[in-house]
């Protein structure tokens, strides 16, 4: 059963895709379990995106940002945005391309809440009703027999990591480690937070929350990325080099993994010399450069910042 008490905050970035932004906020307004609000973070869209976030008001809240932030920025704002406005014990996590089923939410709660854990992720599915590779979530290696009865009792599965589509965070755990890295822009961001969220906490993949995510094609990030490569090799080096979300023993099996994974994205692309020349790029700034502290990152926004900075740990930049 759900806590009929928990109070969810939801989350949805939104960039140039304003009819599937409507379904999405259809679907989080009419859930079994409304939340108690809506930060719709608009970045820098072109399209009607604003006007249609604007139209669910009350309930949704719109956050325009004057430049693209990416992924990563879009969701530090968001998340910030939800501790400073919304009284919530959860935030509730995805992008505009997001449409979750009906109880969605109300099941990730029941999941989350029967293992005590602090974060809960839904199964996430394309729009033929198949599992989307691009948001499996890790199951945790080497978890103890506790921890693994403790989500099998919630019907659930403990996780090490989970993607942004339908990812929920107790606030608390939030404000123990702060925010999104916003230089990641795309990719690894939701690898990193997630990971970092769950260092010391436990988390759960619950396969009755079901969200549909509707990417205009069916496969895992890495299938051909093009340049988007780049931020795949600079992310990944900077959250092995300077993270705090895996302990080294993590970091060696994680970037064992990640090194045979690359090397299979480039056989396999039809485009090698184009992810040839992004890896070239990201492995350099991987080692050669750091991501900034968030407000820096974002200090070009204005009042942005202070919200971020406002949201991140105390003694934290």
């Amino acid at each position: 059963m759900t806590d009929a008490a928990a109070r969810v905050a939801a989350v949805v970035v939104a960039y140039n895709r304003a009819d599937l932004l409507r379904e999405s906020l259809e679907a989080i307004r009419d859930q079994t379990l409304p939340p108690v609000g809506i930060v719709v973070v608009d970045n820098a869209s072109t399209d009607a995106t604003g006007q249609v976030a604007a139209s669910f008001a009350p309930l949704a809240s719109v956050t325009t940002l004057a430049r693209n932030t990416g992924g990563a920025g879009g969701f530090a704002v968001g998340i910030a945005t939800a501790l400073e406005t919304l009284d919530a014990d959860y935030v509730w996590i995805m992008d505009d391309d997001s449409i979750p089923t009906p109880t969605a939410l109300a099941e990730l709660v029941a999941g989350v809440q029967a293992a005590g854990a602090a974060l809960g992720a839904s199964r996430v599915v394309w729009h033929d009703g198949r599992d989307h590779p691009m948001n499996t979530p890790r199951e945790r290696p080497f978890a103890s027999s506790a921890r693994k009865e403790r989500a099998s009792s919630a019907s659930a599965m403990t996780v090490r990591s989970a993607s942004f589509v339908s990812l929920l965070v107790s606030t608390e755990a939030v404000r123990a480690e702060g925010l999104p890295v916003v230089d990641y822009f795309i990719w690894n961001d939701d690898f990193e937070y997630s990971t970092r969220i769950l260092r010391h906490r436990d988390g759960v993949y619950v396969p009755a929350s079901v969200v549909v995510h509707k990417t205009a094609k069916f496969g895992a990030t890495d299938v051909d990325p093009g340049e988007r490569f780049y931020y795949e090799v600079r992310n990944k080096l900077w959250m092995l080099r300077r993270s705090r979300s895996l302990s080294a023993g993590e970091k060696c099996l994680y970037g064992a993994s990640t090194m045979r994974r690359w090397i299979r994205t480039i056989r396999a692309s039809e485009r090698r010399d184009v992810l040839r020349a992004a890896f070239s790029r990201g492995w350099r700034d991987g080692w050669r450069t750091d991501p900034q502290p968030n407000a820096d990152a974002l200090a070009d926004l204005g009042s942005v910042a202070d919200t971020v900075r406002a949201a991140e740990p105390t003694g934290r930049p």
